[in-house]
């Protein structure tokens, strides 16, 4: 496959946010780009999504492509100086758009087929403003578009790319979101979970489930995994979900207590305070809607 990147779209981000990439080595293929643990906002430049390349012999696999296009072609500089390659396939797993809107780069530069779960396409369309639309400014935002998914992914998928097998895992229940997509690549025994394991901040499970990403848990449990990485987060050894475990367990333990005790829906979040969480990243901006969106699933749970 012949690699066309533009010279003058690259051009045109000099004076763009420098994102300052460094692709971190992970495993024996596999290269990630690891978000900030913060809110995403100008400073960060929207940056708070882990985004990977998985290297097969002949090209690139991209697992989420990230907040931009100014991102994502920034981390396909930087990737060009381990091997200049296409980015021949992506797989996006979930429908946040930290972890989708570089697809446009890709796309006009690879023609790169993008796999993703059908609410991307489904939820978006080309005049859809995205959150963070509304946090960088338009000089960041430029050329970066909604490009929605060439293949829907609605069930368990195996793809052979080049010398590599990607086994692309449909969640058919509501976990983060409703409409999951985790990738394992056998021959590394690598992991790709997205947010449904977040470590080193809290998650927001505005759009999730407590009970669905415990039952993903129990499933990651049966794969011989060996690194794991996160949708947010640098842990990626078997610590990478000790976090989510503990932080899910205990919600939902704590919140099923507090409805046994008679607590309602006004009173929760001041029962219910996950207070040893209290010193992890995010957890003012997102620990207090967790725990009323948890009340609201498990209120009448059996």
């Amino acid at each position: 496959m012949r690699i066309v990147v533009s010279i003058f779209l690259l051009s045109g981000f000099l004076f763009a946010f420098d994102y300052n990439l460094k692709p971190i080595k992970v495993s024996s293929d596999v290269w990630c780009f690891f978000g900030k643990t913060e809110v995403p906002s100008k400073e960060n430049g929207g940056f708070m999504a882990n985004s990977c390349y998985v290297k097969t012999d002949k090209s690139y696999v991209l697992i989420d492509s990230g907040t931009s296009y100014n991102f994502a072609s920034q981390a396909y500089n930087a990737m060009k100086k381990i091997e200049e390659l296409p980015v021949s396939n992506i797989i996006i797993t979930h429908e946040h758009d930290d972890h989708w809107l570089g697809n446009s780069f890709y796309k006009d530069n690879f023609n790169s087929k993008i796999y993703a779960p059908k609410s991307i396409n489904t939820n978006y369309t080309s005049t859809s403003k995205p959150r963070i639309f509304n946090v960088l400014d338009k000089k960041e935002l430029e050329n970066t578009k909604i490009i929605k998914a060439d293949i829907i992914v609605e069930k368990d998928l195996t793809l052979e790319i080049d010398n590599k097998v990607f086994k692309i895992l449909h969640i058919p229940y509501k976990a983060h979101t409703n409409n999951d997509l985790m990738v394992y690549l056998e021959n590394s025994k690598t992991m790709f979970t997205g947010d449904i394991v977040i470590n080193e901040r809290i998650t927001s499970n505005r759009d999730g489930s407590i009970i669905g990403t415990l039952k993903v848990l129990d499933l990651l449990s049966t794969y011989p995994w060996q690194t794991l990485v996160a949708g947010h987060g640098t842990i990626v050894d078997k610590n990478a979900i000790k976090h989510t475990e503990n932080y899910f367990n205990k919600l939902k333990k704590d919140i099923l207590q507090a409805i046994e005790d008679g607590i309602e829906a006004d009173e929760i979040t001041n029962i219910v305070t996950m207070d040893e969480f209290k010193n992890i990243d995010m957890f003012d901006e997102l620990n207090s809607r967790n725990v009323f969106d948890g009340f609201t699933e498990l209120e009448f749970y059996e």
